[in-house]
């Protein structure tokens, strides 16, 4: 029985086999008789220029800078840095709350609320928040600050700032 499909298998694939492609093997063979290929010259290659890297003593622009203090020469006003610091100036400004004026012997105190909920009182003259804020007008709507801060170039400018009466 193995012998009879194996016989088989062997007759129907000899009847696979033919020359029926003639036609198709001679245009292959005839296909790229004409043609030679043309392969262009590589480009000349440039001399190696060294370039020696000698800015390592720049500082890096992908990392932020911190302003260092200057010795007293920097421009402008400079603060106090010897003065010893007020409580509230422990505090950013922008978290620093006022919540009321007191008026006293005609002096005016601004009610000012710090994050932890703890009540000071200040007046023209003190000092808030982290960039030697100096209050310099109390009114009743508001606490006006003079801030000395360093720019960009290291010198020491002052901005205002202010403390809005805030209703709870």
């Amino acid at each position: 029985m193995r012998a009879l499909v194996a016989m088989l298998i062997v007759l129907s694939l000899s009847a696979c086999s033919g020359t029926g492609h003639d036609d198709l093997t001679q245009f292959v063979k005839n296909s790229g008789a004409n043609l030679r290929g043309k392969v262009e010259p590589l480009p000349e290659m440039k001399p190696y220029a060294v370039f020696t890297y000698s800015a390592f003593d720049l500082p890096d622009p992908f990392k932020p800078r911190k302003l260092t203090l200057s010795s007293g020469e920097g421009g402008g006003l400079q603060p106090d840095l010897n003065r010893p610091k007020e409580l509230l100036e422990s505090f950013a400004l922008e978290n620093l709350k006022m919540v009321g004026v007191l008026k006293k012997k005609n002096e005016i105190y601004a009610v000012i609320q710090t994050p932890g909920k703890i009540i000071y009182t200040v007046k023209v003259g003190n000092y808030l928040g982290q960039n030697f804020g100096k209050v310099v007008s109390i009114t009743d709507t508001q606490v006006k600050l003079k801030e000395t801060v360093q720019d960009s170039a290291g010198d020491w400018v002052e901005r205002d700032g202010t403390l809005t009466l805030q209703e709870q």
